[in-house]
């Protein structure tokens, strides 16, 4: 048995090479990231939206002909800004293992395997975060409270970490 202090093995002197697990981001640092996220780009959709909400005044939009249930279900967001977000989130994991709000606080999605996310990974992941995010969470934290899994992150087979130093 090796002391845990070993760089080289004492008996032949190879380098000891030791495995290294992740460690899992937590719940706070993953919101902050999210809320990051919602704000950097609240700032881009918001002014076009606000823009398109201000055209439809003015023309025929048969919004208030829609049954009530298509307008609203609870827990279910799918918005305008649901897509962009969703798209955002696929693309910046799937290609940088990160957005903006998990750059600025050293977090990242990866594979539980330890490989990069792909984007069709990413997107499977992005699904919850943008178009169901309270039952993602609420079903993930009773699910997979070891691992601090939303369910999508499940689904996915990702998780989130700390980046190393």
């Amino acid at each position: 048995m090796l002391p845990e202090e070993a760089t080289y093995c004492p008996n032949c002197g190879v380098p000891v090479k030791r495995i290294v697990k992740p460690t899992l981001a937590g719940w706070g640092e993953r919101f902050g990231a999210w809320l990051i996220d919602i704000i950097v780009l609240g700032i881009f959709i918001m002014p076009i939206y606000a823009a398109m909400r201000w055209l439809l005044i003015w023309t025929f939009w048969p919004w208030d002909m829609m049954p009530h249930f298509a307008r609203w279900a609870p827990f279910v967001d799918l918005g305008p800004s649901s897509f962009v977000y969703f798209l955002y989130w696929t693309f910046m994991e799937g290609v940088y293992g990160q957005s903006i709000g998990k750059m600025a606080l050293k977090i990242k999605v990866t594979r539980i395997n330890g490989e990069d996310v792909d984007v069709a990974h990413a997107a499977i992941e992005s699904i919850g975060k943008a178009f169901l995010l309270p039952i993602d969470c609420i079903l993930g934290w009773i699910l997979y409270p070891t691992k601090k899994q939303r369910l999508f992150n499940y689904i996915s087979d990702t998780i989130v970490v700390k980046m190393r130093q």
